[in-house]
């Protein structure tokens, strides 16, 4: 497994929510026998910064997809029991589109770079997600953001049998990855994801506008709980997450 520069999270080591995606194409479970079939909810912790254009071996453990750099884990990929996570309430998109006017990340990001959510990533470049505040519920913080997938996030074999292009399942993690960071707050600490565990019930579709809506569910310690959910232009859920982001030294990332 290889994750390309193009999908970094800080400037030099990979975007939490892509590694984890790339690396839940791993695992093995019997959905792989038919691409169209759902993927069952799967649960990736990351234990160090997944490094940029560097071969990590993937081996099978116990039912874990297992990814190691320098003999050392990196992370492991495991299918969950049951459901997996629930979702975040939807947001309309035209509330989605102007929630992104005061994303936060607009006047200071602490990775700019960020494939998902970087502001100092072009069009076609990064994902460019930049969620913005909505509502509270049951007094926790909601955010959202409008997002169109396009043609660079598309695979080959994600072309459905009627021909519609979808994005990888990498980037639809990825999708789901920051906005749960800025929904717990990463204007207030330094946090990276250590935990994720997501379930994909379709691929986002190029072209079409999706809206991703991020949930903040508490802290303890330096542990920040999440969740998030993408819906397709019809308000369908194509997939949601929950998260686990854990506070850093910033000097680590400087």
């Amino acid at each position: 497994m290889i994750v390309p520069s193009r999908f970094r999270g800080p400037a030099s080591s990979g975007n939490g929510g892509w590694t984890a995606g790339a690396l839940a194409a791993h695992v093995r479970h019997e959905s792989l026998e038919d691409r169209t079939d759902p993927w069952p909810a799967i649960s990736v912790s990351l234990r160090r910064p997944p490094p940029l254009d560097t071969p990590m071996p993937v081996t099978h453990e116990d039912g874990e997809a297992v990814a190691s750099y320098d003999d050392v884990v990196v992370a492991r990929a495991r299918v969950v029991d049951g459901e997996g996570p629930g979702d975040v309430e939807a947001v309309p998109a035209d509330e989605a589109r102007a929630a992104m006017a005061s994303y936060p990340g607009l006047s200071s990001h602490p990775f700019p770079t960020c494939f998902a959510c970087g502001t100092g990533r072009a069009v076609g470049d990064g994902l460019r997600i930049f969620p913005g505040r909505v509502a509270d519920q049951d007094e926790a913080v909601r955010i959202a953001a409008a997002w169109t997938p396009d043609e660079s996030v598309s695979e080959d074999w994600h072309v459905y049998v009627d021909d519609v292009r979808h994005a990888s399942l990498p980037v639809t993690w990825a999708a789901l990855d920051c906005v749960g960071g800025w929904a717990g707050d990463l204007t207030e600490r330094l946090m990276v994801l250590a935990a994720m565990t997501a379930r994909v019930d379709a691929l986002p579709v190029i072209g079409e506008e999706h809206v991703v809506v991020g949930l903040a569910r508490g802290r303890e310690g330096r542990k920040t709980f999440t969740a998030s959910t993408l819906y397709d232009s019809d308000g369908r859920i194509v997939a949601c997450a929950e998260h686990v982001w854990v506070a850093v030294d910033p000097a680590t990332f400087a």
